[in-house]
């Protein structure tokens, strides 16, 4: 048993005792905007109001991802070792004695009263979003039955698929369970990166469904061009690579293996071992056979996600250079521009200024944000002919006036 186990304690991994008053927590923390969005939405159509509800879950699930961030910098993703609650309880007070204890062992060790509330605090908003999803899952879905009633109103308005937001609730579930996992496998890379990657995920198909309740509403779907819509998957799985690089960096506590920009350890191309750097199952800070992983790995970890920036730099400057040209996609464009500097200077922040605790977070935020946009421009437009902004627009003539 290590040094940390010791200080934590024998304790399950998995307790439910809690669960209930867990999940009563969530409740109350999802109340709150629950009712907010009731009251701004009064006389609103069951589309504007769902739209509400939509963009209000993916702003908290965007909270989500920020405060997740926040607590794996702080190094307070074991803060309580078992899951859902902390040491059995449903909060760190009723563990005060059982963090005390495992404090006062190590008092700089993955269990401390600050580390514990600052996991718990996570855990609640995580569940309280899993709230505001199962309320979207039922006003989608009496949307839905609305819609196809027999009544004449009911059926001129248009209604969202109510298997988006199933598929959405589905994904929270899994991301609950990698949640668990990322705890009870003692911050695993692998399944450490597979979480950031599932709250990103969660808040892409957030971001598609605001976009489909906004057309539901009246907003009308943007023609762009074959080669654009190809140009901007290219660009949405382009970054999808690099949050995976990035995640696995900060996994793997990787960031600072280079400290300078543009070298690297004085070099262009520093001494690298990419095939142990990227043996993916495998524990925190060890290879799979249980040696200690090599500086070389982590600088190879590093370097590759710090090439990819380039790439990514130059699809995202090609899409929004390309948008641009057919005037299309404006606001996705303007938020592209914007992130992407957000990007470059907290990703430099992080490699020359040491990795600063907000820098970070933010970083993590710029990049759940990018995947949202690109996400979204996806789903505001279709590919079709396009023509100039300045080219008159014909009206087709009738056959009468063809004739004459």
């Amino acid at each position: 048993m290590s040094q940390g186990d010791d200080a934590m304690g024998a304790v399950a991994l998995y307790d439910f005792s809690p669960v209930l008053q867990v999940m009563g927590i969530g409740l109350a923390v999802a109340l709150g905007p629950l009712v907010w969005v009731v009251l701004r939405s009064r006389g609103a159509s069951a589309a504007q109001r769902l739209q509400a509800l939509t963009v209000l879950t993916l702003f908290l699930t965007f909270d989500l991802i920020l405060f997740g961030a926040f607590t794996r910098l702080t190094d307070s993703g074991l803060g309580c070792p078992d899951w859902p609650g902390c040491y059995g309880q449903a909060s760190p007070v009723g563990a005060r004695e059982a963090i005390a204890a495992a404090q006062d062992a190590m008092p700089t060790g993955p269990v401390t009263h600050g580390k514990a509330w600052i996991e718990m605090v996570h855990r609640y908003l995580a569940t309280g979003v899993g709230v505001l999803i199962i309320a979207l899952v039922a006003g989608s879905w009496w949307q839905w039955r609305q819609r196809h009633s027999d009544s004449p109103m009911a059926q001129l308005t248009q209604a969202v698929h109510p298997g988006w937001s199933g598929a959405t609730l589905l994904w929270v579930c899994v991301q609950g369970l990698f949640g668990a996992k990322t705890v009870t496998m003692k911050l695993f890379p692998a399944i450490v990166t597979l979480h950031l990657l599932g709250g990103i995920g969660l808040l892409a198909l957030l971001a598609v469904q605001a976009e489909l309740y906004r057309q539901a509403a009246g907003r009308a779907v943007e023609q762009v061009s074959r080669g654009l819509r190809v140009l901007t998957w290219l660009a949405a799985v382009l970054v999808l690579v690099q949050v995976s690089l990035g995640g696995w960096v900060s996994a793997n506590y990787a960031v600072l293996a280079c400290d300078t920009f543009p070298l690297c350890q004085g070099s262009w191309w520093p001494p690298m071992d990419f095939a142990q750097g990227f043996e993916l199952w495998r524990p925190l800070g060890q290879s799979a056979d249980g040696t200690l992983l090599a500086f070389a790995a982590l600088t190879a970890i590093h370097y590759a996600h710090r090439l990819m920036a380039f790439v990514v730099l130059a699809a995202l400057g090609v899409l929004v250079w390309g948008c641009y040209h057919a005037g299309c996609l404006t606001p996705q464009r303007r938020a592209l521009v914007v992130l992407l500097v957000v990007q470059l200077v907290t990703g430099l922040s992080n490699v020359v200024l040491g990795w600063p605790l907000l820098a970070a977070v933010l970083h993590t935020g710029g990049a759940a944000l990018l995947v949202a946009v690109l996400a979204s421009m996806l789903s505001a437009s279709h590919a079709g002919k396009t023509q100039p902004m300045d080219a008159p627009q014909r009206t087709p003539l009738t056959r009468p006036e063809r004739a004459a």
